[in-house]
């Protein structure tokens, strides 16, 4: 099964380029779509990941990240 995974390029709290590798690292073969999700409430005060279907929030990148891992199909 393919993985769904976005991120904002407008969200505060991400670089791309970081969040990029580091999303590439947990899902390989995983295309990222980077763009704005209309997420703005909480891009703007969290850190955020859309993985299959669910938005993942934490304070940091990392955070973020790390408990987005169990949704990786």
């Amino acid at each position: 099964m393919r993985n769904d995974i976005r991120i904002c390029d407008k969200c505060k709290h991400m670089k791309v380029k970081s969040a990029l590798t580091k999303i590439s690292a947990i899902a390989p073969d995983t295309e990222v779509k980077v763009a704005c999700k209309s997420y703005c409430g909480p891009c703007s005060r969290f850190a955020f990941i859309f993985i299959n279907g669910r938005y993942i929030t934490a304070a940091t990148e990392d955070e973020a990240i790390e408990k987005a891992k169990k949704y990786v199909k």
